[in-house]
């Protein structure tokens, strides 16, 4: 097994958290509803500006209801879409993240197999329908 490679910045620990830091870390363990701070949270928190706005799109994407507005699309399905995109952008840490939040949501094994297998067919009939330049000739409606 190879060793793993050290983030390129030194990760902010909950412990040294201040100010608006401190409080988005709190925000975060609150919203998703977990006893620590993930790790992509602690490195965005070394530029808390950027902190600050993923985390406030993110909870407003993913988790609207701590935000005050309703969605219609359910939280599993919002954790399935982001997995396939994580997915398909080769993003092992978002992967691991995304499935254990769709497996928290109830999806099983059998579940996850599906949507990975579905994930995979389109990243295929994309290719080729991009790669033949293939014209759209079945269109959404216009409202």
């Amino acid at each position: 097994m190879s060793e793993r490679t050290p983030a390129t910045v030194r990760l902010i620990q909950e412990t040294e958290a201040t100010g608006r830091v401190a409080a988005i870390f709190a925000d975060i363990k609150a919203t998703k509803g977990i006893a620590f701070v993930p790790n992509i949270w602690r490195t965005l928190a070394t530029h808390p500006d950027h902190l600050e706005m993923v985390w406030t799109r993110l909870k407003a994407l993913m988790h609207p209801e701590a935000a005050g507005r309703t969605s219609k699309l359910d939280p599993l399905t919002r954790e399935i879409i982001a997995l396939a995109v994580s997915a398909t952008n080769g993003c092992a840490y978002c992967v691991n993240s995304h499935t254990a939040a769709v497996r928290k949501l109830g999806l099983d094994v059998e579940g996850l197999g599906e949507v990975l297998a579905i994930v995979a067919l389109f990243n295929s009939t994309n290719a080729l329908a991009d790669g033949y330049q293939i014209e759209p000739d079945v269109l959404p409606p216009q409202e």
